[in-house]
């Protein structure tokens, strides 16, 4: 019949844009070989650090992890330790309405006997704190210490507060502000009283303040 089709000849669909190597290739012709990639062998995971990335992000390469290499190293710590005291939400009313910002009070010192007290605002809880830091290391002042306490009593009042500064062992017997206070002044043993008590924060560690402002050393006192 004539339209049958002998089972030995092969049925070729033409395809474009194949570029056909002849059998014979001349000697100085150099024919580019194709990378073998063996299906069954595990492949490094690709992330966006390319290859050993994985989730290291721009990190990748050799390092990894989530970040890579941290630049600039770490920071250099601080020779002051602070304390916040009081973190509140204060508002000015204006001719457009109210605006709110936070007030930080923050107490530094360095344990051997310098200590600050600062207090600022800010748009933010960060830069409230930030500025309150930056305006108590502007009032460091020496506190005298004769073996880890003060040298004699004082007594200090500031607006509503007043408190009164013992010299004593075996720890600090104060609470609130006057601890904090005394803490990071590095003072060791001392007994602290509100003669009129508050609720004033900050008159408080003021108050402390003020009377660790008035002991001068022994040497000087006579």
């Amino acid at each position: 019949m004539e339209n049958e089709i002998d089972p030995q000849l092969e049925v070729v669909t033409p395809i474009d844009n194949i570029e056909v190597i002849p059998d014979s290739v001349p000697a100085d012709v150099e024919v580019p070989i194709a990378p073998i990639i063996d299906p069954v062998a595990p492949q490094a995971p690709r992330g966006r650090g390319g290859f050993g990335g994985g989730r290291g992000g721009r990190g990748g390469g050799q390092f990894g992890g989530r970040g890579g290499m941290r630049r600039g190293g770490d920071r250099p710590k601080s020779e002051f330790d602070q304390k916040v005291l009081e973190i509140a939400r204060v508002s000015r009313v204006t001719k457009g309405g109210k605006r709110f910002s936070f007030r930080a009070t923050i107490v530094i010192g360095d344990g051997k006997g310098r200590v600050g007290v600062g207090m600022a605002k800010g748009k933010d809880v960060a830069q409230s704190v930030q500025k309150a830091v930056n305006q108590a290391k502007k009032y460091l002042f020496m506190v005298p210490l004769k073996r880890g306490t003060i040298p004699y009593q004082v007594e200090a009042k500031y607006n509503s507060a007043v408190v009164i500064l013992k010299p004593g062992r075996g720890g600090v017997k104060a609470g609130g502000p006057v601890r904090v206070v005394a803490k990071l002044a590095g003072i060791t043993g001392l007994t602290g009283k509100l003669v009129e008590r508050t609720n004033n924060k900050l008159n408080i560690a003021q108050a402390t303040i003020k009377a660790l402002k008035m002991i001068r050393p022994l040497a000087q006192r006579k």
